[in-house]
């Protein structure tokens, strides 16, 4: 299964203690890095947040923000101690009549320790939103990398297409490669002034083609475009493997450019290297 690992993607609940909204930005990323930001009264659930997001991201970097709008919990957990409010008023209204000129604020009241007390708030109820938020944002984001990894696989297929007829033409192009290889050859020895030793022809010959022989490099890059092609295709991560393969497209592309004799040749391993760092490119954004 391709999956991009660059995507964005939110949602939002409503429930007693307000609107709670998660938004979800990730990147590209060796491993799954996970930067979390909650509201104070969330944070205690961040170890279970983080092994929710593990279970469905292998790799990214990943910006988690969940904002509360509309009330907070704590504040809506917020009780007025009446009992003691009112013996506080009692003793204000003594006191007055002792201190003519005693005033006392309605805040200061509250200030009071006890007056102002705060409920219980229900974990799991907190829990419970916490994680149909992140579950919903959690879909969004891995539909919305399933599309671009659609994408990057069509992008990918063309790629390995046009290194496939390279290959081709090269293998087309080495009967001729050969012949004229003999060719330069001959013209060579029938140049030197001292007569050429029986069988000297077909050594040097046997020579240079098994120098610049490159029909095993051909037949790996074609191996790797069928391995690759074969890793599109897997219902897991590949981003990892696609990286691995392009080394080993990049290696051969290497030594085919490095045992040519002929311009075509040199041309198409130039191609290939071309070819394969776009391939590069976009794998790099692969999960």
């Amino acid at each position: 299964m391709i999956r991009s690992m660059t995507a964005y993607a939110s949602a939002e609940t409503t429930g007693p203690a307000g609107t709670l909204s998660c938004e979800l930005r990730t990147v590209n990323h060796r491993y799954l890095e996970l930067s979390p930001r909650l509201p104070d009264d969330l944070r205690s659930f961040e170890s279970q947040l983080r092994e929710r997001v593990a279970a469905k991201l292998s790799r990214g970097k990943l910006d988690l923000t969940v904002r509360r709008t509309g009330s907070d919990a704590r504040s809506e957990s917020l009780q007025i101690n009446h009992v003691l409010l009112t013996r506080l008023s009692e003793l204000n209204l003594d006191m007055a009549a002792l201190f003519p000129g005693l005033q006392v604020q309605f805040t200061e009241l509250l200030r009071f320790p006890g007056v102002m007390q705060q409920a219980e708030v229900d974990p799991a109820a907190q829990q419970a939103a916490l994680f149909d938020v992140l579950d919903r944002a959690l879909d969004a984001l891995t539909a919305t990398r399933e599309r671009e990894g659609a994408k990057l696989g069509e992008i990918l297929g063309e790629k390995l297409d046009a290194i496939e007829r390279v290959v081709a033409d090269v293998r087309g192009w080495m009967p001729q490669i050969r012949a004229g290889l003999r060719t330069r050859l001959e013209t060579r020895l029938a140049d030197l002034k001292q007569p050429v030793e029986p069988g000297r022809l077909e050594q040097e010959l046997v020579l240079q083609i098994t120098r610049t022989d490159v029909d095993e490099e051909l037949d790996r890059l074609s191996t790797h475009i069928v391995e690759t092609r074969r890793v599109l295709g897997l219902k897991e991560p590949v981003g990892r493997r696609l990286d691995f393969l392009m080394q080993e497209f990049n290696r051969e592309a290497n030594t085919l450019g490095s045992k040519s004799v002929d311009a075509r040749s040199t041309n198409a391993a130039v191609e290939l290297k071309v070819l394969i760092e776009q391939m590069r490119e976009q794998v790099q954004n692969i999960e």
